[in-house]
């Protein structure tokens, strides 16, 4: 008889046991990793340097603020304004006696210079037409015709990009072309319409110049044609009379109301007084106590920075701001149309600065070794600044610290 028998177990394989890593394999692992890891340190890191040098340096403290700027000048102005024609060149030099500019009041209109063009016109056309019935050729008129063409082509070239001086260029083609004119007018000097053409002309520049004053320079300066209205109240002469709060009031747009423009005139230009300007500068910092005589280095800060050297006049503390009065001994060019800026005030002092890692402590002195052919000595020092990883320094001693010595580094 078939016997049924229960099923047997079926038997798993053995599960590997998990081997760990003993405390002193753990231990030598680090031990190697620790090691690799200074080797590379050791290897692929340059050795720090032994030794540095005395470098010169400059210290200083800084304070910025907001700058009025009074220039020596003196504006120029006319009743009943029509137009100006200026003669001298903005910014240009000028001197006492020199035209600087025709002024047109309101009795003229451009009909007037309407007019003075329309003779203009007729005495050209005249002239052509008496040229075009020559029969034999003036070699003279040809002469002077070739030197104007000559001088036009130079004008042209200069616009073109070659070099040359426009204004010098400008001046000869003028003159070319006054020596033709005049030739001409002598050429047909009996010729009636002609004549009667030149006294229409000359008649209407009379008439013209009824209504022209020309004005000249009355000192040594700089010409500007350009005004702010400040020039009538903020001068050499009481710019160290206003207070902070009118200083800032004048910064934020406000022009003094002493020695305005008078109603109906109108400024035509300015003379600036060369080599001598001033400052007010609202401090930002009004802890600050300037020292009056003393010379500051001034940074203003505009479309061109200008950095000049400045003395204080005078300075006033009120209503928790100070202004600084300065006096700048310098060409007044580049502030010849500033008014305000922002400026930065500086007393810079000259000073030896070493790396911070110089500074060796001898019994609580601080101060540097110095090297010098493998002897070394040490020289204790006063600390003025430390700033990014170097020192200010002052040696006790003096004289015996310069720019260019070896120190030792720790």
């Amino acid at each position: 008889m078939y016997q049924m028998n229960p099923p047997q177990p079926v038997q798993l394989p053995p599960q590997p046991e998990n081997k760990r890593l003993s405390v002193p394999q753990i231990m030598l692992i680090v031990l190697v990793l620790g090691f690799v890891a200074w080797y590379l340190i050791t290897t692929l890191t340059p050795a720090p340097e032994r030794y540095g040098t005395i470098t010169a340096g400059v210290i200083g403290s800084r304070y910025t603020g907001d700058c009025l700027l009074v220039r020596d000048e003196t504006p120029y102005d006319a009743e009943g304004v029509t137009s100006v024609d200026y003669i001298a060149e903005e910014g240009s030099m000028v001197y006492r006696g020199i035209s600087v500019c025709n002024v047109y009041s309101s009795g003229f209109s451009t009909r007037e210079m309407n007019t003075l063009q329309d003779y203009r016109n007729q005495i050209k056309e005249y002239q052509i037409k008496l040229l075009s019935s020559e029969i034999t050729t003036d070699t003279q008129l040809e002469k002077l015709a070739s030197d104007v063409m000559t001088q036009a082509r130079e004008v042209r070239q200069l616009i073109g990009g070659a070099r040359g001086n426009m204004n010098n260029q400008e001046s000869m083609l003028a003159a070319a072309i006054s020596n033709r004119q005049n030739y001409l007018k002598s050429k047909y000097s009996e010729d009636q319409r002609m004549t009667r053409l030149y006294d229409d002309e000359l008649s209407q520049l009379q008439r013209i110049s009824s209504w022209t004053k020309q004005y000249a320079a009355m000192s040594e300066g700089l010409v500007s044609f350009y005004s702010d209205g400040y020039e009538y109240g903020l001068t050499v002469s009481n710019y160290d009379s206003f207070t902070p709060s009118e200083v800032r009031s004048m910064i934020n747009g406000k022009k003094p109301e002493t020695g305005a423009l008078a109603k109906g005139k109108t400024t035509i230009y300015r003379i600036v007084r060369d080599g001598q300007w001033y400052v007010l500068m609202l401090i930002r910092d009004s802890n600050w106590n300037p020292v009056e005589g003393a010379s500051y280095e001034l940074k203003l800060e505009n479309f061109k920075d200008t950095t000049v050297q400045a003395t204080v006049t005078s300075f006033t503390r009120s209503g928790g701001e100070l202004v600084v009065r300065l006096s700048v001994q310098a060409p007044v060019q580049p502030v010849l149309y500033v008014r305000t800026c922002t400026g930065v005030l500086g007393d810079s002092v000259s000073s030896l600065m070493v790396p911070a890692r110089a500074i060796y402590y001898q019994d609580n002195m601080p101060g540097i070794v110095l090297s010098d052919n493998g002897y070394e000595w040490f020289i204790p020092v006063n600390i003025l600044e430390k700033r990014d990883n170097m020192v200010f320094i002052s040696a006790i001693q003096q004289g015996v610290l310069y720019e260019g010595q070896t120190v030792r580094l720790f």
